[in-house]
């Protein structure tokens, strides 16, 4: 059995009395330096800190032990080690105790409801994925040096008015809270036991396929309308991974990774310029879009996806045979085309593996002297298909 003890800034004496029995009992005791340090000398179990990497180590780790205890930062279960060993080692050999959360006392502090109030953690993940167009989060810190770094990203993206609270050692001896606006967020100490509140401003938040100007573009682009067909047309579910071939201004994979949490985009551009835009739109909307080079050649090494989007270079030889060798059993194909030569391409494919074809035509209001004539965009033929 692993029993897993939450343990705050205010060490024991925050703990519940069932924890610091637990503790008193426990044969070995692993965890962090930073909590074990936090343990008196009525905890007399041998302290063995976590060996670095931990993950490969933990499968046997504990082998020998019949009991272990883990003393882990505040909750276990939110972003912490608890979670972990239960997919390690399954739900049934793992007992959490868990202690407030940072989150919980960063949202006591600042009046915030905890139902209202979006979790980030930057422990892992790049600070970009922090930026939001809306709303208020709190964002778990990976070191003292997180809240400077993401001031800057946020200030960069144009979320420099964004309210700004620092939030150091919740619940211990030490406890400081310094609210600013992130364009203003001083540059000085801060413990690395922190997390950052933010109220994002100005919030402009939209949940529907964005208009063309959010997107920084040469004309390279699935128009909006298009966007949203196309968008269906790939289905993201929970967890999902895109490629987003011919790229262009990254239009699609953005709005994939918007349209759930945890999604994530691999976009394939061959020009160096258009990359830069991709990853320029990735950072304005804080979505997680790894910007590669040209398909097919770039294919090799990326993670293989459960959706692929074809925007561009669909007549490029070996294209389309590399997208569907890499495409997971039961993922989808989505490719748009205007062009006869790319439609002549897509309706082969249709007509030797099936899927569905479809084609659409835009026409927007335009003057005509003074009156209002339909202009049309170019058709799109659409081809979609699931592989078996």
């Amino acid at each position: 059995m692993i029993v897993v003890v939450g343990i705050g800034a205010d060490g024991m004496h925050g703990l519940a009395p069932r924890s610091v029995h637990e503790l008193r009992l426990a044969a070995v005791i692993y965890g962090a330096p930073r909590q074990l340090e936090l343990l008196d000398d009525s905890i007399t179990a041998p302290r063995r800190a976590w060996p670095s990497p931990m993950l490969p180590a933990l499968p046997t780790l504990f082998d020998g032990l019949d009991t272990v205890h883990v003393v882990a930062s505040g909750d276990p279960m939110l972003h912490g080690i608890g979670a972990t060993l239960i997919r390690v080692f399954g739900a049934a050999a793992v007992r959490v105790l868990p202690h407030v959360s940072s989150v919980t006392l960063a949202c006591s502090r600042l009046g915030w409801s905890v139902q209202d109030t979006e979790v980030i953690s930057l422990v892992t993940a790049d600070p970009r994925t922090a930026v939001r167009r809306g709303g208020q989060a709190v964002v778990l810190s990976r070191d003292g040096g997180t809240p400077a770094t993401l001031a800057q990203v946020l200030t960069e993206t144009g979320r420099g008015a964004s309210e700004f609270t620092v939030l150091e050692q919740l619940g211990g001896p030490g406890e400081r809270v310094h609210h600013t606006v992130a364009a203003e967020h001083f540059d000085g100490v801060v413990d690395d036991l922190n997390v950052i509140g933010v109220r994002y401003l100005p919030d402009d938040r939209r949940f529907h396929t964005l208009p063309d100007a959010e997107f920084a573009h040469d004309g390279q682009i699935t128009k909006q309308g298009i966007r949203a067909v196309t968008l269906a047309a790939l289905g993201p579910r929970p967890g999902e991974l895109l490629w987003d071939v011919g790229s262009g201004s990254g239009s699609i994979a953005v709005e994939w990774c918007r349209s759930a949490p945890g999604l994530r985009a691999v976009a394939f551009e061959r020009d160096p310029q258009r990359r830069d835009r991709i990853a320029a739109n990735a950072r304005a909307f804080g979505v997680a879009v790894d910007v590669r080079g040209a398909a097919p050649e770039d294919f090799a090494g990326a993670p293989a996806p459960s959706a692929i989007f074809v925007g561009g270079g669909i007549t490029t030889p070996g294209l389309l045979d590399g997208c569907l060798a890499h495409l997971v059993s039961g993922g989808r194909l989505v490719a748009n085309v205007v062009t006869a030569e790319s439609e002549a391409v897509v309706i082969q494919r249709y007509s030797t593996i099936g899927g569905q074809l479809h084609r659409f035509q835009h026409y927007r209001g335009e003057p005509v002297g003074g009156f209002t004539g339909f202009r049309p965009a170019y058709p799109v033929t659409q081809w979609s298909v699931s592989k078996p």
